[in-house]
């Protein structure tokens, strides 16, 4: 079954609790939360603030956030505080380092979140240790470079998640970037199991109807 994420990236923020309560009611199952310190990554957004903040206004919904950021492990715990359910950080962050992304795993999961690692497209699963895979509960692959939302899909990215199943084939493997109905069927063939959706949908006059795209 596939579960889209919307990117709220792309939402209204004047308008956000509203836009999230009815990206909701319209069928998508998590929000994503995309965090960007201005050093990872080029751009700058939001803080725990706002996931505290969308944890009031839509208290029953699966909060996705992804931190591409240079020092995930500072923003654990006001993340678990503000009520993130699933904390993703990049594998790049931490020096491409398996052997520390695991050790984040176990601070993350002890906290009582989920823990994810995402890759940039550069990055290739052979960097990644298995040990580092069975400590993950998802793998995030980006189909664009993280930043900024709007790029082109990039199709070689998603189609690490074969090579992901076969090492463990239960791996819930995300996937981040120029996601529409003409990419997402490319990407679930590939055995994708979240999609994450930013201006495909939120600027669509009609986003129930690009949800149900999504989906079928």
């Amino acid at each position: 079954m596939k579960l889209i994420a919307p990117s709220i990236l792309s939402a209204d923020f004047s308008n956000l609790a509203t836009e999230c309560s009815q990206i909701l009611s319209m069928g998508a199952d998590w929000l994503h939360v995309d965090v960007m310190d201005g050093h990872f990554v080029p751009n700058l957004t939001i803080g725990p603030c706002v996931v505290e903040s969308l944890r009031k206004a839509v208290p029953k919904a699966y909060l996705d956030c992804h931190l591409m950021v240079t020092n995930p492990e500072q923003w654990l715990e006001p993340f678990y505080k503000a009520g993130a359910d699933m904390f993703t950080f990049h594998f790049e962050a931490l020096e491409s380092n398996s052997e520390k992304c695991v050790q984040l795993c176990q601070k993350v999961k002890a906290l009582g979140m989920k823990a994810g690692v995402s890759i940039k497209p550069k990055t290739q699963v052979s960097e990644l240790s298995l040990e580092l895979l069975k400590a993950v509960d998802m793998l995030l692959i980006m189909t664009v470079e993280p930043g900024f939302g709007g790029q082109k899909y990039m199709p070689e990215c998603s189609e690490k998640c074969l090579a992901l199943k076969k090492l463990r084939a239960d791996l819930l493997v995300e996937v981040d970037g120029g996601i529409s109905d003409k990419t997402i069927a490319h990407a679930s063939g590939c055995g994708i199991d979240v999609f994450v959706a930013g201006s495909y949908v939120f600027n669509a006059e009609d986003r129930a109807e690009r949800i149900r795209k999504l989906k079928e």
